[in-house]
């Protein structure tokens, strides 16, 4: 906002721009911010108006929950209001509110807190009478929201009637509607497949399919739906706190997601440190941080409310995953293959915990797809360490100019070309220096020989004099060679050295992977090493490579063609002259190989491994494990709220278990 308003003007701008934005998140669905610039909106709104009180206003966003009841939807009254909560981004704005709490407590009175994962979902008011249900309700403004009953039937978790002892005359239960990624990803496939525009994320997504006209879409959409709180619950329950209502919501037959508990607000700030560092890239569905709750309904109680969120609870945000940014460049890197991947350079925006200034746009195709010109705002997404992307056009720029393929490659100035039926665009040069660049920087990486110090620096300096043509020539290089570069020093080139001579020692799985022929991938890498020595691999035909499980044509096509061209034989013998072993892989087989030929596919949340251990026991004892079910498929083992691929295995008379069951498998 503008400096020279008064505080007038701009909490009103403020006010105006923060209800705009409210109508097109929750009634339009199609956001133009991303969720921390909104927050930042509403922070600076609540800061205007503690500084200046007579600016507060009963109406203000400050003080009413988002969102509105939709027309098309008939509406409901909630039992008592849906509140939202209020969010903190740090070590510093958590420790206040824990000052806070503390601060309203007799002293003495330590809490328990308990920790839950932010869901990135949809919120929704479950009604029971007598056990069965009768009625579900999004949160509306809070107040009153829209009757989804209907749909929600088909919400695949959510209990028609309920189990066990105590089941309460009235209850309305509260929590979130989610989607978990792998049924997102295939909605969306479907979307496109239909010439339909596809979802933004998960969240959307789900909001989308609870809110249908035609509850057969949402049947179809594997929505799930976990528990957080309750608005209604006749006659009282005498449960003390939260974790007691969570687990006596279990016993009755709802999702709950899982919780830990924390005795202190130090707790409560190394639980988020850890479930952000190591937890959150392992789930089946979005989070954006965890909610934190004052576990005792007693101390709830005296803690008691604001206007629109509990004193009690507060979310625990982890960085923005997403911003908007405007796309002023596009570049067109090179890689390895020749591909020329689209990269736009965007004003620099704070997002997910870094500073990013260039964004994928993974290929041309998709630059159609949305409509992208010079000049556009966009939302961008980045999840973890993923790469960060544009997921749509939010904003477009008048006569903005359109971005098109190049004719010639950026680096070497050959034609650049379109293989028939492929999307990408390559350079037609093998000698393309880019090529060779990004083709060294993959050989050196960590999955494939694992040669320290050969970055991007090291690698455009050998490129850049000559004294690394193809990969065999690192099995060449001297310490005075070394030496002769700007970023080497004595120490440095000896521990290169030692890097290159340990990388010798690889197995001809990683040194498959390693020579990047096209459409081989780690596991692929494994699979072929595991059935054909490197004499073999030389003299295989394309039938032989696909007669290896989960090699198809296109893949079988590509390795012959890399095996039996002289380059690839000649390049080869010169690995082989280096002094690289390139022995097949020795997998440790426990006895007896309990699990050959036998293929095991894992979905859903698994806790009592991770999926990479799960996968790593059945390889152990002889079997193997897919990431697709297909009629071949021996057992699929799910752990909670599976989607599509425990659909597929039921489709296709697949055996099915639980992840109990599995571990009774083991030896």
């Amino acid at each position: 906002m503008s400096a020279r308003k008064s505080p007038k003007a701009e909490a009103s701008a403020l006010r105006a721009e923060i209800r705009e934005h409210d109508r097109r998140y929750y009634e339009l669905e199609a956001p133009t911010v991303a969720d921390a610039e909104y927050d930042a909106l509403v922070a600076r709104l609540k800061a205007l108006e503690k500084a200046h009180p007579e600016l507060r206003s009963p109406d203000s966003p400050t003080e009413k929950v988002s969102g509105a009841p939709a027309s098309s939807f008939a509406p409901v009254k909630h039992a008592r209001p849906m509140l939202s909560l209020d969010n903190t981004y740090n070590e510093a704005e958590i420790r206040a509110w824990g000052d806070r709490v503390l601060k309203n407590l007799p002293p003495g009175d330590q809490p328990l807190y308990i920790l839950e994962q932010k869901l990135d979902g949809l919120s929704c008011a479950l009604t029971y009478e007598k056990g069965r249900f009768v009625r579900a309700a999004t949160r509306g403004d809070g107040e009153t929201g829209e009757d989804v009953t209907e749909n929600a039937r088909f919400v695949g978790n959510v209990p028609l009637e309920l189990k066990g002892p105590g089941i309460p005359e009235a209850l309305e239960i509260r929590g979130e509607v989610v989607l978990f990624f792998e049924d997102f990803k295939t909605i969306n496939e479907e979307e496109q497949r239909a010439g339909r525009e596809p979802f933004v994320n998960p969240r959307n997504c789900a909001s989308g399919s609870l809110r249908q006209k035609d509850p057969q879409v949402t049947k179809r959409r594997h929505l799930k739906f976990f528990v957080h709180s309750y608005g209604d619950w006749k006659p009282d329950h005498a449960f003390p706190g939260h974790s007691a209502f969570l687990e006596g919501c279990r016993r009755l037959g709802f999702s709950v997601e899982p919780f830990t508990k924390a005795g202190s607000i130090d707790e409560v700030v190394s639980s988020y440190n850890a479930f952000r560092d190591e937890g959150v890239a392992k789930l089946p569905y979005a989070v954006d941080g965890l909610v934190v709750k004052v576990d005792s309904f007693a101390q709830q109680k005296r803690l008691g409310f604001t206007a629109k969120s509990p004193r009690w609870a507060v979310a625990f945000k982890y960085p923005a995953q997403q911003a908007t940014s405007v796309v002023r460049d596009v570049e067109f890197p090179v890689g390895r293959t020749g591909a020329i991947t689209p990269v736009a350079k965007v004003e620099p925006v704070f997002c997910a915990g870094v500073t990013i200034s260039s964004v994928t746009l993974h290929n041309f195709e998709e630059i159609e797809r949305l409509g992208l010109h010079l000049g556009d705002r966009v939302l961008i997404e980045r999840a973890g360490e993923v790469i960060p992307k544009v997921v749509k056009v939010v904003e477009r720029k008048k006569g903005g100019r359109a971005i098109a393929a190049p004719s010639k490659c950026p680096d070497c100035g050959s034609p650049v070309v379109k293989e028939e039926g492929l999307v990408a665009y390559r350079c037609d040069n093998v000698s393309c220096p880019a090529q060779l660049r990004r083709t060294l920087e993959h050989f050196a990486s960590r999955p494939a020989m694992d040669i320290v110090g050969l970055g991007d620096s090291a690698v455009d300096q050998l490129a850049g004099k000559g004294l690394v043509k193809d990969v065999a020539d690192i099995y060449g290089l001297t310490k005075d060679q070394l030496l002769g570069l700007e970023l080497f020093a004595d120490k440095k080139a000896d521990n290169l050295l030692a890097q290159i001579e340990a990388s010798k020692a690889k197995t001809l799985d990683r040194v498959l992977f390693a020579l990047g022929v096209r459409h081989v991938g780690e596991k692929t890498a494994e699979t072929v090493a595991e059935r054909m020595d490197l004499d073999a691999l030389l003299k295989a035909t394309t039938e032989d490579f696909q007669a290896v499980p989960d090699v198809g044509p296109v893949v079988a096509s590509s390795l012959h063609a890399f095996f039996a061209s002289k380059a690839g034989k000649d390049l080869v013998a010169r690995l082989r002259k280096a002094g690289l072993t390139m022995a097949k892989p020795e997998r440790v087989i426990a006895a007896g190989a309990p699990f050959a030929g036998m293929t095991f596919v894992f979905t859903g949340a698994l806790t009592k491994f991770t999926r990479d251990e799960a996968e790593e026991k059945v390889k152990a004892l002889g079997g193997k494990a897919s990431g697709s079910v297909s009629a071949k498929t021996t057992y699929v083992v799910y752990g909670e709220d599976a989607g599509s691929k425990l659909k597929k295995a039921n489709e296709l008379g697949v055996k099915t278990m639980t992840e109990e069951e599995f571990q009774r498998m083991l030896p």
